[in-house]
């Protein structure tokens, strides 16, 4: 007989409550059973195994030495069983791992900072975390959570907002000083415009000159593979880049990268999420715990 068709843990909380309440008829009272139905239960599951658990009697009950050893062992699999069902159980305490992967500005400045905390308010979570600005595939990855920015298209993933930001033009006041602030668009011409090189970064900047969107072509000589070598580039003095601000911020008020051509940005603002595949009522509690976490601690606001 195949598996899916017999229950064996029926059978298995049947013959164990059998054995602990010392009879039939006291085991039916805890399952809230019939001692008929409980004595079939057991009379099936000696049927399928080939041999006797127990031996009847008018008034006791006795287990038969391969009885006494599929005791110890139903006992130990149905307490794995119940364990099993308060780790998937959405209101069980969250534990486990989860693993995120992340666009290396927000790993790097929102989460990883925020680490600890999450560890500390739920010790029996582990996080497995991947910093890539490549989108990744969560079901060919393995992942539970990953950070996605800009617009995002119909899939079957859920997502859930973690603030926006904007974006801008940026250089280093060394570049500026050598080959000079730009003033207008076309003053791009003679810059370096440092892109990106993952597949799906766009390939121009947008700016706005009398109320018409321009998009101006990236031709620089390096590009980079994440936001956060784009912004030590930039730094460096390499050329101009076009950046979230929630990024760059701190450079900017460092002095470390001077923002250019604002009067033309269009000023546009990038949404940023937490995506996950399932619903949300669904999510097992480490899940939820951490999406949770990422929305009170780790939001984005400019």
């Amino acid at each position: 007989m195949p598996r899916l068709d017999v229950n064996r843990s029926g059978e298995m909380e049947a013959f164990v409550q059998v054995v602990e309440r010392g009879g039939f008829s006291s085991a039916a009272r805890a399952l809230e059973m019939t001692p008929s139905a409980i004595s079939k239960l057991v009379g099936r599951l000696e049927a399928r195994l080939g041999t006797q658990l127990v031996h009847r009697s008018t008034r006791k009950l006795q287990l038969t030495p391969e009885g006494s050893a599929f005791y110890e062992r139903s006992v130990r699999v149905l307490a794995d069983m119940d364990e099993a069902e308060r780790c998937a159980a959405v209101s069980a305490v969250p534990r486990g791992r989860v693993s995120v992967n992340a666009n290396v500005p927000f790993g790097s400045n929102y989460l990883i900072p925020k680490v600890p905390l999450f560890l500390q308010m739920h010790p029996q979570v582990t996080l497995d975390i991947t910093l890539s600005d490549r989108v990744v595939d969560l079901m060919d990855e393995r992942a539970d959570v990953a950070i996605r920015w800009g617009k995002l298209p119909a899939s079957e993933l859920v997502a859930r907002s973690l603030g926006e930001t904007a974006q801008a033009i940026v250089g280093s006041p060394a570049y500026l000083a050598s080959r000079g602030t730009p003033l207008k668009p076309a003053d791009l011409e003679r810059h370096e415009l440092l892109g990106f090189s993952f597949r799906r970064s766009t390939s121009d900047w947008p700016l706005r000159v009398k109320g018409r969107l321009l998009h101006i072509p990236v031709t620089g000589s390096v590009r980079a593979g994440d936001g956060e070598v784009l912004r030590q580039l930039v730094v460096a003095g390499a050329g101009l880049a076009r950046l979230s601000l929630f990024h760059i911020h701190l450079d900017i008020a460092a002095g470390r990268l001077v923002p250019v051509l604002e009067k033309y940005n269009p000023g546009e603002m990038e949404p940023v999420s937490a995506v996950y595949l399932g619903k949300g009522g669904r999510l097992p509690a480490r899940v939820r715990a951490f999406l949770d976490f990422l929305e009170q601690q780790a939001r984005i606001d400019g």
